[in-house]
């Protein structure tokens, strides 16, 4: 460590150099630095690295990108609030992830941009400074929906909305943004079991704004929503877990159409919300009870159709 503390302001001070190549051995040499020593992470930010990878997302060069994006997520587990409080590293990330299908962008780049803007949303007061970057919303929604974007990129992409879309405030801008539609086509039609996760996890959050009410409906969301917790389907228990939540948050943040979809669509599936109610993780099982007694209305509709003593138990469970 005492090597390093004596290398890393050398390294840094090669950041500005006008050749390119010390340049490029330098970002190499702290990438590698702050993915094996993590200790050294809070070192690397404190000698002013930071705004150097930052205005590296600008360069032409898909190699320096690379470098300077990884080193920047490596940065991000450890010095979060060194990261946010640079300026321009937000602005920085959001250059990196619109050129996401330039010829002259590095995918690798774009993913860990995504990938470091979940990171630094782990912490609850990024999440409405994050989430007020329009473009940086916008340019992750663009990724999800882009075809050739490359699945690891769709992966980060769909992690960092959810992080975005945990502050409720951020999800009216999801919804006017497009998110519903582009995360919709996403379930219908593509097979990938963690992609489909990814996407209906980013769904349930969404659902959970009184605004998003029209754009499921255009969609069919909560047709589909029940499609995922039919069992001829079979859809992951996970997917299975967020059709739930969302369905639950539609039923309770949206108006009357969302509440009468939700139990018209819900009783052709209520043994799949049972079966999230007896498997699922314990606030998925606490939401699969709410929701079977939203279906059900307190009318004895599910157990009177059914007949199914599971039912009599779960409804009589308290949410």
């Amino acid at each position: 460590m005492e090597v390093k503390l004596h290398t890393v302001p050398s390294l840094v001070s090669k950041l500005s150099s006008v050749s390119s190549q010390t340049r490029a051995d330098a970002l190499k040499e702290l990438r590698l630095i702050t993915k094996l020593e993590p200790d050294s992470r809070p070192f690397v930010a404190e000698s002013g690295a930071i705004p150097y990878l930052s205005e590296t997302l600008f360069d032409s060069s898909p190699y320096l990108q690379d470098d300077a994006a990884a080193t920047l997520l490596n940065l991000s587990i450890s010095c979060r609030d060194s990261l946010i409080s640079t300026q321009g590293l937000l602005d920085a990330l959001s250059h990196s992830l619109r050129q996401h299908a330039s010829p002259s962008s590095s995918p690798s780049a774009v993913q860990s941009s995504a990938a470091t803007l979940h990171s630094l949303l782990v912490v609850d007061d990024y999440r409405p400074i994050i989430g007020s970057k329009r473009d940086i919303v916008y340019s992750l929604i663009d990724i999800v929906k882009c075809p050739n974007s490359p699945p690891r990129s769709v992966k980060d992409a769909l992690k960092a909305l959810f992080g975005i879309a945990l502050y409720a405030p951020n999800r009216i801008a999801l919804v006017e943004l497009g998110a519903v539609p582009t995360l919709f086509t996403l379930v219908v039609k593509d097979g990938r079991v963690g992609i489909v996760e990814d996407a209906t996890a980013v769904i349930a959050q969404v659902a959970g704004c009184e605004e998003s009410e029209e754009a499921f409906q255009r969609v069919s969301g909560i047709r589909v929503l029940a499609d995922l917790l039919d069992l001829s389907t079979g859809s992951s228990l996970r997917s299975k877990e967020n059709a739930v939540g969302a369905l639950l948050n539609l039923a309770t943040c949206g108006g009357d159409w969302g509440l009468r979809e939700v139990r018209e669509e819900g009783m052709g599936v209520v043994d799949g919300v049972a079966e999230v109610a007896e498997n699922g993780g314990t606030k998925a099982k606490s939401k699969a009870v709410a929701l079977l007694k939203v279906i059900d209305g307190g009318s004895g509709c599910i157990t009177s159709v059914f007949r199914d003593p599971r039912f009599d138990s779960l409804l009589n469970q308290t949410s």
